[in-house]
């Protein structure tokens, strides 16, 4: 499923969707606060249809745009947007790959595991924006030119993302039926011309991440022969869970984490996502997110210092975590 939500992203890339977005947001009449506001809703909205991977891959060089566009401080969206894409991406079991690790043990809907996640997901989606909006102060910004123009084309990729959105949340099983829709959308953009064969490349590039984590899972797969970590959650609390998958992501990376842990089915299952998903924000060591991110951001000529990331965003974790499992406990008593 990541991967045919990972191609319909690349092919909506490829149609400006991404760019048009920021562009439009750079537009908008206000301060930085009101950009940094709008650009975080972008970032939600395509990790939660489109996945983090995919999130922090395209959006992050259309943000670091918009502040430069604005003679910000890039720094504010350029950290937002890996935050906040971890943040985003408890909502759907497509948003984030140890989601569906997770959640292969749950034998749970995406309807029903949206609504659970919910309340969680708002309170760190506002933690995490807050949190970095205050560790990145700025100064005010002019008055943006509204001369520029819309330029996406909604074309295969937009109606994918739609069609994926649709599948996700009411198909039982999505995997299969978003793999399908992905590679038709990709052959979709390739014969309508909207993507060059000459761009193969990227997608290539993009197939080896995936490579990644396939071996990534099977690392973790191997682990659970060694025991003990996964037994731990059976009777752990909501709290423990919460911490023990924040300490396995920064150990060895929150995929091969996710599979080690769950070798049983935990007994808080919402708990050990916050700490897979969230817990990432405090060490690039983290996430995969945070590979693609440092990468595209040095592509875009900027430099991400690992100090400042863990600093900031060690913040975030720390809000975010305790209230997202507040509201995880309180509401949705999972």
């Amino acid at each position: 499923m990541v991967t045919g939500l990972i191609a319909i992203g690349f092919v909506a890339n490829a149609e400006g969707l991404f760019a048009a977005a920021g562009e439009v947001a750079a537009g908008l009449w206000g301060g930085p606060v009101i950009l940094f506001v709008t650009l975080m809703l972008v970032v939600c909205l395509v990790t939660v249809v489109l996945n983090l991977d995919t999130s922090v891959t395209f959006l992050t060089p259309v943000l670091i745009a918009a502040a430069r566009s604005r003679d910000l401080d890039e720094r504010r969206l350029l950290y937002g947007c890996v935050f906040m894409s971890n943040a985003a991406s408890l909502l759907l079991p497509g948003s984030n790959l140890t989601n569906l690790i997770v959640l292969r043990v749950q034998h749970t809907t995406a309807m029903a595991f949206a609504s659970q996640m919910f309340p969680a997901w708002a309170v760190a989606v506002v933690a995490t924006g807050a949190v970095t909006l205050i560790a990145f102060p700025s100064r005010d910004a002019r008055c943006a030119s509204q001369s520029k123009q819309f330029r996406a084309r909604i074309g295969a990729g937009a109606v994918g993302a739609a069609l994926a959105t649709a599948l996700v949340i009411a198909s039982p099983q999505p995997a299969l039926p978003v793999l399908i829709l992905g590679i038709s959308v990709l052959g979709v953009a390739l014969l309508r011309g909207t993507l060059g064969f000459s761009r193969l490349g990227e997608v290539a590039d993009l197939s080896v991440l995936i490579g990644l984590l396939g071996l990534a899972v099977g690392l973790g797969a191997f682990a659970r022969s060694w025991g003990g970590l996964s037994d731990l959650l059976v009777s752990a609390s909501r709290w423990q869970t919460a911490v023990i998958g924040t300490g396995a992501s920064l150990s060895i990376n929150n995929l091969p984490a996710a599979v080690l842990l769950t070798a049983h089915a935990p007994l808080h299952p919402g708990a050990l996502l916050l700490g897979l998903d969230l817990g990432p924000n405090m060490m690039v060591t983290g996430s995969l997110s945070a590979y693609l991110w440092f990468k595209v951001s040095t592509d875009a000529g900027v430099r991400p210092s690992i100090k400042t990331y863990a600093t900031v965003g060690s913040l975030t974790a720390v809000c975010s975590i305790p209230l997202a499992l507040i509201a995880l406990t309180t509401i949705s008593h999972v």
